[in-house]
């Protein structure tokens, strides 16, 4: 059994892990979750108590949540194709460093944009919650500009799964109108030559709904229901 991503549309974090897989070229499957309704409902719920995506289904049907975990179970059955390090080298560490900073400070920057839009906030809460998220938004791309260090990737002189996840995120400065992120170039230019990696653009096409060319081994949709089942076998 493939390994099956739950991933959430639309503008999900998780599509960077869709990225990372497509990256290693290794044999998976995707199953869509709609945000917010089928992410918070009862049958997602089997798959991920917290309600939140990403989830990863290995092939043995155990259930892995958070994006650093699921990136790390990548990387780690991928250390060949140097996308990740061995645990306990210098590598690994900057490795998990950079995920963490993307994580916490880089992902949480936008949580006051997301929650005036699902919350439907309006008024002067939409104002103060706006704002907020914009200066956050603008802070965290000045200290990840600044962690950048004029390199071409956020490790150096090679993608990682660092560069996965962050493409993901970063698109939300678009989505919320956050930040112009021309005003940081190192950072500006790491997102367009993102932009034109065949794996982002089969993620974004996945998302959109639209005709997909995998470059790795993308095996097919599943639904949440038949995912539900290969859970209960494994179990």
């Amino acid at each position: 059994m493939e390994p099956i991503l739950f991933y959430g549309v639309p503008e999900g974090c998780s599509f960077g892990s869709i990225v990372a897989l497509e990256w290693t070229g290794q044999p998976y499957r995707l199953c869509r979750i709609q945000m917010p309704e089928v992410v918070s409902g009862e049958a997602y719920r089997r798959i991920n108590p917290v309600g939140e995506t990403p989830s990863l289904m290995t092939e043995g049907g155990e259930v892995i949540s958070e994006s650093l975990a699921i990136l790390n179970h990548i990387g780690a059955r991928a250390l060949d194709g140097g996308l990740a390090f061995p645990q306990g080298s210098r590598e690994f560490d900057r490795l998990n460093a950079m995920l963490a900073f993307l994580n916490t400070s880089f992902f949480n920057a936008f949580s006051p944009l997301w929650y005036a839009l699902e919350h439907g906030s309006e008024g002067a809460e939409k104002a103060a919650l706006t704002a907020y998220g914009q200066a956050l938004a603008a802070k965290t791309h000045a200290q990840l500009e600044a962690l950048l260090g004029g390199r071409d990737w956020l490790l150096g002189n090679r993608r990682s799964l660092a560069d996965a996840y962050f493409f993901g995120i970063a698109r939300w400065a678009d989505f919320h109108q956050a930040v112009d992120r021309r005003d940081y170039p190192g950072l500006h230019t790491l997102f367009e030559r993102l932009r034109d990696d065949p794996a982002v653009r089969f993620a974004l096409a996945i998302e959109h709904e639209e005709a997909a060319d995998s470059t790795g081994g993308f095996a097919g949709h599943v639904g949440l229901e038949e995912a539900l089942q290969l859970v209960r076998a494994a179990a």
